[in-house]
């Protein structure tokens, strides 16, 4: 795979790649090109000269040109999705799904665009300002890096590099090296869609190396990335020597509360559905099991059963329900932390064990209050600790001692509680009866806390990706 620079695709200028391994099976699946900083610099170059062109073509253009890339998506959406599947070790149902979003997402950021009107502030509303207008408009920052996560990397190309393109942005595109051939695919099938030469660059690379310098680098004047929190307070760190923006969607332990009351049925349901999905491996997945000591033997029992009847094995396999992690090192460090949480008091009720990048759905009950996975440990991965509460305050104390704050979920029939969670949990979205694995493109999601700064999706991404421009009209009512 290549990258694309110019308008050309390309290798590292000193021919250094990155091998892209199926985590399955460990066979070669292809290699990427590890960018040098020259390369960099070239894509930003190219790049920063036609977003001065990109920036004055028409709204109904650039949307134009963003519905070709979807149709031309459609008729490669098998091929994409296998790709997803054999390098990211996601089960092939669950990259269909992230493939198929694409046709959700694109479409909404399209009509957004047509409607960021700007405002107007009349002559008259202040002291000394009878004869004068403002006007608002936004306008694009410029060039932004887009920075992709392993996890989920089609849905998060599509909350990053729609908006940008579609406010006059251009895109400097660098997917995570892990995975990063789906992604490739969707950027080269932006330029076959009509996106004028030099506004869609792709460099690829370690984030240690390319990241890094693309966060630093002078002609960049917005990051956007998903990932640990660890990354993003580094990637902030890097920015603010240049002033850059940066959205940051960072990590999460993100807390499911079952009340006493609670349909237990419905929370079973919802926590096995959502832990395990992508092998556990996402960011606002709910990380720590918080339930009422009356219905706690029961949920575990129900939640034991449901989980030890999925389905594992080859992710291109269309009955397999829980593929890999994204790599052997990934589970070897999420086997870690299951051994810790065993050594700070916690009881094994299923799974526990690792094999390769696997690592068998685990549920561990009896977790102490305590215990670093309960507080400010992120597992990525298919690890379910739970622990019983008897008072709401004990509950909402300990869902809100954590460093991270990106969402959190509330299980109750009664309104007053719902409301009452909604407003003292400490997070960027509440659910109620539902996990907090729920986003939609159109709302505003982002964390709290050290889980992360700005918010996406089609509500409020084109903010963060614009700048306001006051224009005034100074003496233009006369009387």
């Amino acid at each position: 795979m290549k990258m694309i620079i110019g308008n050309k695709f390309v290798s590292s200028s000193d021919g250094e790649t990155i091998p892209v391994i199926n985590p399955y099976d460990q066979s070669l699946v292809d290699s990427i090109p590890q960018a040098t900083q020259n390369d960099v610099d070239l894509a930003v170059s190219f790049a920063v000269q036609a977003q001065k062109s990109w920036k004055k073509v028409p709204v109904y253009q650039r949307a134009e040109y963003a519905m070709n890339f979807v149709e031309l998506v459609r008729k490669n959406k098998d091929e994409l999705a296998e790709t997803l599947t054999r390098e990211s070790g996601k089960n092939i149902t669950e990259a269909k799904k992230e493939i198929d979003n694409i046709f959700t997402a694109w479409p909404a950021f399209c009509e957004k665009a047509k409607h960021l009107y700007g405002h107007v502030i009349p002559n008259g509303m202040e002291r000394g300002h009878d004869s004068n207008v403002v006007l608002t408009k936004r306008e694009p920052l410029g060039v932004v890096a887009c920075i992709i996560p392993f996890n989920f990397p089609c849905n998060l190309f599509n909350q990053k590099v729609a908006p940008a393109l579609l406010s006059g942005n251009a895109v400097i595109i660098k997917p995570a090296s892990e995975n990063p051939l789906t992604v490739c695919k969707l950027a080269s099938l932006l330029l076959e869609a009509g996106f004028p030469s030099g506004i869609v660059q792709l460099v690829t690379g370690r984030g240690s190396a390319t990241g890094n310098y693309l966060c630093e680098h002078e002609n960049i004047h917005a990051v956007t990335l998903t990932g640990s929190s660890s990354v993003g307070i580094s990637v902030a760190s890097r920015a603010a020597a240049t002033l850059k923006k940066v959205a940051l969607e960072l990590g999460g332990n993100d807390a499911f509360i079952v009340l006493e009351d609670a349909d237990l049925d419905l929370a079973v349901r919802e926590a096995a559905q959502a832990r395990f999905y992508n092998a556990g491996q996402i960011c606002c997945a709910p990380k720590r099991f918080l339930v009422h000591k009356s219905l706690y033997e029961k949920f575990l029992e129900e939640t034991v059963k449901r989980v030890s009847v999925l389905k594992s094995g080859d992710p291109i396999d269309e009955q397999t329900q829980v593929g890999t992690l994204i790599s052997e090192h990934a589970a070897i460090e999420v086997e870690k932390q299951i051994n810790l949480t065993l050594s700070q008091g916690a009881r094994l009720v299923l799974g526990g064990k690792r094999t390769g990048a696997f690592i068998e759905p685990t549920i561990l009950a009896d977790v102490p209050a305590s215990a670093d996975i309960l507080h400010n440990m992120e597992v990525f991965g298919p690890v379910m600790p739970v622990i019983s509460f008897e008072t709401e305050e004990e509950a909402i104390a300990l869902a809100n001692d954590s460093v991270y704050g990106l969402g959190g979920s509330v299980f109750t029939q009664d309104l007053v509680k719902a409301a009452r969670f909604s407003n003292e949990l400490e997070c960027g979205s509440v659910v109620v009866n539902g996990s907090s694995y729920f986003r939609s493109f159109e709302m505003p999601f982002g964390g709290w806390k050290q889980s992360g700064l700005g918010t996406e999706g089609v509500y409020s991404t084109f903010d963060e990706l614009t700048n306001i421009k006051c224009i005034a009209l100074k003496g233009i009512i006369s009387f």
